[in-house]
């Protein structure tokens, strides 16, 4: 499990790195797979031409002044799979201020990737902000998502702030920011936005079909929506009473979307 505290001193630096490459054979190498402290990195067996890898956290953290990132690049034609290990925990700690947590992620031409890390958990007291930006090729593909829990069960959550923007060929396609928590703007938990909800997820998926025939706005079940984005993407957005359920709710969007 990984955790995400916050404490006293002067914070860790932390850079995990990947790179895809098309390795000429039908396959993706990874010439680049570095990670310290923290953030540690492991290939895992994938079959047909993409690579996987999981992300583990070594020890906890980021904790209190601490500032860890993720960068992905998948180059032209490669393919690459990206999970975590477990849940993510955001907790509290001793020193004030919040903890950061970066993700970078570039796709070049007729690359693809997969982002499904697990859940994130926000718990009382804890003060996390999550950044998220991905830049695409007009013919590259991703598949990103995003969950997030707020609180354990029966507890309130800490204070969780988590902005994802997409852009493709350039132009951004999305840039949302949601707040939630103590602290947060009025309203994260009212009918506009969670309506008492504490399992909230997106979903981005980008294919160069999208562009001709974008994706039908719709309702899929209770507590997801689907839209089409201004380019060849689509997001789907869920909130739901717990983990489980939100994650089905993503998988069976995911299922329904059109597939060339």
């Amino acid at each position: 499990m990984e955790v995400l505290t916050v404490r006293a001193g002067a914070g860790v630096r932390s850079v995990a790195r990947i790179v895809a490459r098309d390795d000429g054979r039908g396959g993706t190498s990874l010439p680049v797979l570095e990670s310290d402290g923290p953030l540690a990195l492991r290939r895992t067996r994938a079959a047909g031409p993409e690579a996987r890898v999981m992300l583990v956290g070594a020890m906890s953290g980021p904790l209190g002044g601490d500032h860890f990132t993720v960068e992905g690049r998948v180059e032209e034609g490669a393919r690459l799979s990206v999970g975590s290990a477990a849940a993510t925990i955001a907790l509290p700690g001793q020193a004030k201020g919040d903890a950061r947590y970066d993700v970078r992620l570039a796709v070049a031409a007729q690359g693809e990737l997969h982002w499904l890390p697990e859940q994130l958990i926000s718990v009382r007291g804890s003060d996390l902000y999550v950044t998220t930006r991905v830049e695409l090729a007009a013919t590259a593909r991703l598949v990103l998502r995003e969950e997030q829990v707020l609180g354990r069960v029966g507890e309130e959550p800490g204070r969780l702030t988590s902005r994802l923007t997409v852009r493709v060929a350039g132009q951004a396609v999305l840039d949302q920011e949601l707040a939630c928590g103590p602290g947060a703007p009025g309203g994260w938990d009212g009918p506009a936005v969670l309506a008492g909800h504490r399992a909230v997820g997106q979903l981005v998926v980008v294919r160069p079909e999208f562009a001709a025939e974008p994706v039908t706005a719709r309702v899929l079940g209770e507590g997801a929506s689907i839209v089409p984005l201004a380019g060849p993407a689509a997001l789907v957005t869920a909130v739901a009473p717990d983990a489980l359920r939100l994650r089905r709710l993503l998988d069976e969007a995911l299922a329904s979307l059109p597939r060339t």
